[in-house]
């Protein structure tokens, strides 16, 4: 039995994540922004599972959560940062305080949650962090540019992470799904107010009045939380997992293209070395 700190438990992954771990028999903090949302988790396994209100952007919150962990069960053996949205806009129709929240929600929050959580890790000599990425960060698509960005500096972070923490006994695996039926196309989907014409055949056809695929996405939520669950019970967690047959054939066809263009261009890359 372990015990997992996981974000973003209201809906989608995250609820399914809480349920898929409380099933394996882990005790489980659950966390949402509003605490009401997740207080039927607890009841449900009053023993094994903590609810706790849980903004990611406020520090005090999470320094609260992870102190309440602590004191109920031990310590944190599993952190997920799990907790997030959509933002969808053009690049120049990115709003600067639209952009800052959501790199505090998906980037400094998540830090602040790992450097929270690390010390307890890094006494025990054992632990692992499971930051969920999205395809996103592979694909690039328009009108998508911030999100894949914020996406795209988790896991770079995670890379380095992975090999500063591998050596203490502790596993950072990054998880990249595809389209999974949950709330994230719906309700979780934010945008720019500002709309720019020019942009109308490009990110104006991925605005949420245009989008079609909410609640038709392949990936099942409660299926990819099984499967986290059981990679985070191997003794070697991969370092990068990728959910859905939709982000496995992403991923190869980014892969594909991204090497030929590679050699394409082979010649002219060396060619930037110093001669004698």
């Amino acid at each position: 039995m372990s015990t997992w700190l996981i974000t973003g438990c209201s809906s989608g992954l995250g609820r399914a994540l809480a349920e898929a771990a409380v099933s394996s028999g882990h005790n489980v903090v659950a966390t949402a922004r509003d605490v009401t949302a997740v207080a039927d988790l607890a009841d449900a396994a009053p023993e094994r599972v903590l609810a706790i209100a849980l903004d990611v952007t406020r520090p005090e919150e999470i320094a609260n959560a992870v102190e309440q962990a602590e004191q109920r069960f031990g310590g944190v053996d599993v952190l997920v940062n799990n907790a997030g949205y959509g933002y969808r806009a053009a690049v120049e129709e990115g709003d600067d305080a639209d952009v800052r929240t959501l790199f505090e929600t998906h980037f400094f929050g998540a830090v602040a949650l790992i450097k929270a959580v690390l010390p307890g890790m890094r006494a025990r000599r054992t632990g692992a962090i499971v930051n969920i990425s999205s395809i996103g960060a592979q694909l690039t698509p328009v009108g998508s540019g911030y999100y894949s960005a914020v996406k795209s500096a988790l896991e770079g972070l995670s890379g380095s992470l992975r090999g500063e923490l591998a050596p203490l006994g502790i596993s950072v695996t990054i998880v990249e799904p595809g389209g999974f039926r949950t709330d994230f196309a719906g309700r979780s989907l934010t945008q720019s107010a500002a709309v720019i014409d020019d942009y109308a055949d490009t990110a104006g056809k991925r605005r949420k009045e245009h989008d079609t695929v909410h609640g038709s996405q392949a990936g099942d939520p409660a299926k990819a939380a099984r499967a986290i669950v059981s990679v985070v019970e191997q003794s070697t967690p991969p370092g990068f997992l990728l959910l859905g047959s939709d982000a496995l054939a992403a991923y190869r066809w980014i892969a594909e293209a991204r090497s030929a263009e590679v050699t394409g261009w082979e010649t002219l890359s060396a060619s930037t070395d110093y001669t004698e």
